[in-house]
């Protein structure tokens, strides 16, 4: 009788290892496709002999450095967009000059214009 249960339970520790490849390769056949929570996750980590630190950013997806101008919805409003620009056009004065390394950059004859707006 003890011979039995030995061979019963020799077949079910064969049988585990060949379900669990089989689950594996199963779930390695599914394709891994991220969820698009709408924003970029950074993580980076840095550890030395006794320490280990990490640090996650997230935020929206795109170029935080874009500025998304509004487009006039009327032809009142883009007339005093007009207005707006050449006000700014006329108090800021913007050339441009090439630096030493032949890249192009703006100069302004007031401060503050390289933000784009003036005190109304």
């Amino acid at each position: 009788m003890n011979r039995r249960r030995i061979k019963q339970s020799a077949k079910v520790v064969k049988w585990r290892p060949c379900r669990a490849a089989a689950l594996t390769f199963a779930l390695l056949g599914e394709p891994a496709m991220p969820a698009d929570a709408g924003g970029i996750e950074i993580t980076s980590c840095f550890g030395s002999f006794r320490s280990f630190s990490c640090v996650t950013q997230w935020g929206p997806r795109g170029d935080p450095q874009l500025r998304h101008v509004p487009v006039p919805r009327n032809p009142e409003e883009e007339a005093e967009f007009a207005t707006r620009d050449r006000k700014w056009v006329a108090h800021c004065r913007p050339i441009i000059t090439q630096d030493q390394y032949g890249v192009s950059r703006y100069h302004y004859a007031s401060p503050r214009c390289e933000f784009g707006r003036i005190q109304d």
